[in-house]
């Protein structure tokens, strides 16, 4: 007759008791140490003794209970979904999660792709986040912006071109990237521009809003601008090359360095030369794209700030109920190389 097997025996949560007990001090002092609570005394050896005795017993704090006891939480939800990637976003979500813990913040990232806008926005809540920013290419409605802060977030804040009424908006306008690329184009005396728009419906939100910087900056100039729907691969990238002569383009902005160096070859190969036959702009200003040749003129974007971004959420979290706050923090400026 088989036996089942034995089962583990239930592990035992270490306590703030149990810490208590170890470092010889109350559970209040533990809380103290643990909280980084700065306003109550305590001797540096004992912090030591503290944190020692947390250590060895594997005791983390239960956040839940925290924020229980705090009335509020400090998690800074961070909503991800098919947000386009570049070293722009990467540093400045970097720097936005390690400023943030440095604040004592815990940033936690939520998928939320397939959810609608206000479907998004309820999850979010059910989290109670003390403050929730919002990326680009993630909606946020005026509805779903009321439904944060009534369970209890402080701050919603959105990135992207446009603010959402009632929530903060940091905005970085993709407009201005186009602009910058049209008007550079336009300055080297080129008047038919091909705007590329990746096929990635990840890129679409970026994409659009660039052609509109594009066209914004065509129009004041009396240039054409022709949007070029290009997928992520060499055999788009090759069939567009191959009617390039029947478009009559004498310049292309390739939404970014990546389309750029990628249509580049492709025109190349069919015999366009650049930037005589036509002129090559992208956008990001990345390494590879300066070991190219003929090197290849880019738009740099640049974050401007008054003060670090982590600063800036941790003050609208202490002082709420403010009128929304605006920040226009993309700057950008054409880099001429060889390719245009």
């Amino acid at each position: 007759m088989s036996q089942l097997p034995k089962q583990p025996a239930e592990v035992s949560v270490p306590t703030s008791a149990d810490v208590a007990r170890l470092a010889g001090v109350s559970r209040a002092t533990v809380s103290y140490v643990l909280n980084n609570n700065a306003t109550v005394r305590i001797s540096d050896p004992t912090r030591r003794r503290v944190r020692e005795a947390a250590l060895q017993l594997g005791y983390v704090p239960h956040a839940a209970a925290r924020s229980l006891r705090a009335g509020h939480s400090r998690m800074v939800l961070l909503p991800s979904g098919h947000i386009p990637g570049g070293p722009l976003h990467q540093y400045f979500f970097e720097e936005l999660q390690s400023g943030l813990r440095r604040l004592d913040y815990t940033v936690v990232q939520y998928g939320s792709v397939g959810l609608t806008a206000d479907e998004a926005a309820t999850a979010w809540a059910e989290l109670r986040p003390v403050a929730v920013v919002v990326p680009p290419g993630i909606t946020l409605t005026p509805h779903g912006t009321g439904i944060l802060t009534r369970s209890g977030a402080k701050a919603v804040i959105t990135l992207g071109p446009d603010p959402v009424p009632g929530a903060h908006g940091l905005v970085m306008d993709q407009r201005r990237v186009g602009e910058s690329a049209v008007e550079h184009l336009v300055a080297r005396g080129r008047r038919h521009i091909g705007v590329v728009m990746p096929q990635e419906p990840c890129r679409e939100s970026f994409s659009e809003t660039r052609l509109a910087g594009a066209r914004r900056a065509a129009e004041s100039a009396g240039a054409r601008v022709c949007p070029l729907p290009l997928g992520y691969d060499e055999e788009s990238a090759q069939r567009l090359a191959a009617r390039w002569a029947e478009l009559g383009l004498d310049a292309v902005f390739a939404y970014n360095d990546e389309y750029a160096m990628l249509l580049m070859r492709a025109l190349q190969d069919a015999g366009v030369t650049v930037p005589a036959d036509t002129a090559v702009i992208g956008a990001d200003d990345s390494l590879i794209g300066r070991l190219l040749r003929p090197r290849l003129s880019t738009v740099r974007m640049e974050l401007s700030m008054p003060q670090p971004l982590a600063e800036t959420i941790d003050r609208m979290v202490q002082h709420p109920g403010g009128p929304p706050v605006h920040h226009d923090l993309l700057r950008t400026s054409a880099v001429h190389r060889e390719s245009s």
